[in-house]
């Protein structure tokens, strides 16, 4: 049930990209509003992870994620029914409100469900493969129901799902917060939000009105203020929202770093290719969708092996691998042309780049979740997701403009599928050594502390040496 909210949360980052030719015909909407459909949701749930998150450690993970699943379901609804532009922006912003107080509740109760390094490994497996499958079916699922239906359905689908989970959580999932009783840190809470969604509005604007534009520029030197005033104010709280140790912790930290560069390469890669294939390849909106079937595949074959190869072989060797995997099918998109055919030309690179990507996302998030227990289960989860978030409209904004500036679309995509190539090529090789060598010990369950070393976290997915303790 969790995983399926999640999907439902992920699928809509990018559900409307192939709905929006529709959506701006029937709303009326002109092409910087447009924008907004895709941007509310991005700045709201990237800017609010990190408050919701600890919220969820301290008000409790299954309340926290309840009320998000619900707000995400009557945002939905409000979506769905809009009549005028700014009903369907408004809609969006909340829904995202709504997405950043599910997902990282969640994830947490994800991680606390399953304390067992190794049965950890296979959840979060299964979690990390169906966000990344949410992630590119939120295309498929838009292209046919814009196709066969209207652009609506996008987001009335969302409806019964939400109901059902709000009905079934309590009947699942028991109720975990942090055991030791602390407040919400409000300063820390404001400036982070603010330099996240600062950093994202920034982005986000320079991809759509390029790099010097002036309110960009601005919105990116706002952020690093505040990210160093949240610096500051962190090292002097007791009860910080974000404590600069949990986040200093090498495998994660290196975890984290890996996820921003894999999620900025993925998203701009979905969002190039779906251009490709519609503009280039003359795909029509439910073509296009059905294109992206076998990539849901490959995903699903990535994730089985990934709890797999995590459990044997340990984080670092499972990305050394799916890295230059994900690098490899990326190359060989970049060469797709107009004169290709799907079978010889989009196909082998579709297959090759969803094995990568369904091996890498559920390692990355074991990694990333790294010695996590009951007090910052939470804020671990929206960590990762406040990255995942970050990189992708990173992504988006860089490698969209890069593609933007050749002199032809089928050259900017190629260029830009080839710098993300290069990018997942320097993170496998300088990236992956940061994180633990040694595979999980499935005998190890995490539930209790061990006392006779304080050095030993009381709770992990992956356990690193000395250093990363």
């Amino acid at each position: 049930m969790l995983c399926c909210v999640q999907f439902m949360l992920v699928l809509d980052d990018n559900v409307v990209s192939v709905a929006l030719p529709s959506v701006r015909d029937d709303l009326g909407f002109g092409t910087a509003g447009l924008a907004w459909v895709v941007n509310a949701y991005f700045l709201a749930f990237g800017g609010l992870l990190l408050l919701f998150g600890r919220a969820a450690d301290l008000l409790g993970r299954r309340r926290v994620f309840w009320c998000g699943v619900l707000l995400f379901g009557a945002a939905s609804t409000v979506c769905g029914l809009a009549q005028e532009p700014w009903h369907l922006v408004a809609g969006r912003f909340v829904q995202g409100a709504g997405a950043a107080m599910a997902s990282p509740a969640a994830l947490s109760l994800i991680t606390l469900l399953f304390p067992a390094p190794a049965e950890r490994a296979r959840a979060l497996g299964v979690w990390g493969g169906i966000a990344a499958l949410g992630g590119t079916s939120g295309l498929l699922i838009s292209g046919a129901l814009t196709g066969l239906a209207s652009w609506r359905w996008i987001f009335l689908i969302n409806v019964p799902v939400a109901v059902a989970a709000a009905v079934l959580l309590p009947r699942l999932v028991a109720e975990s917060r942090a055991t030791r009783t602390a407040r919400l840190d409000v300063p820390g809470a404001l400036l982070g939000t603010g330099a996240v969604c600062c950093l994202v509005h920034g982005v986000l604007r320079a991809g759509a009105t390029g790099w010097g534009d002036p309110v960009a520029g601005a919105g990116l030197l706002l952020a690093l203020v505040l990210a160093a005033v949240f610096v500051m104010v962190e090292r002097q709280r007791s009860e910080p929202l974000v404590p600069l140790p949990f986040i200093a912790s090498r495998t994660r930290a290196g975890a984290n770093g890996l996820t921003l560069l894999f999620s900025a390469a993925f998203y701009a890669m979905a969002f190039l290719l779906m251009i490709q294939l519609q503009t280039e390849l003359g795909y029509g909106p439910l073509r296009a969708g059905v294109a992206y079937l076998p990539y849901c595949a490959g995903i699903l074959v990535g994730m089985w092996l990934s709890s797999r190869a995590v459990a044997r072989l340990g984080t670092r060797a499972t990305l050394f691998v799916a890295f230059p995997v994900s690098a490899a099918g990326l190359l060989l998109l970049s060469g797709v042309s107009a004169d290709d055919a799907y079978a010889s030309g989009v196909l082998p690179g579709m297959l090759v780049t969803s094995l990568g990507c369904g091996l890498s996302l559920p390692t990355l998030t074991v990694a990333a979740l790294d010695g996590t227990t009951e007090e910052d289960a939470g804020l671990g989860s929206a960590v990762l997701s406040t990255v995942q978030q970050v990189g992708g409209a990173l992504g988006v904004a860089s490698l969209v403009a890069l593609a933007a500036h050749h002199g032809s679309a089928t050259a900017g995509f190629s260029a830009a599928l080839t710098v993300a190539a290069v990018l997942l090529t320097l993170a496998a090789v300088l990236g992956v050594p940061l994180l633990a060598r040694r595979p999980v010990d499935a005998t190890r369950d995490t539930r209790h502390p061990l006392p006779a070393d304080p050095h030993t976290p009381i709770s992990g997915g992956m356990s690193g040496d000395a250093g990363d303790r």
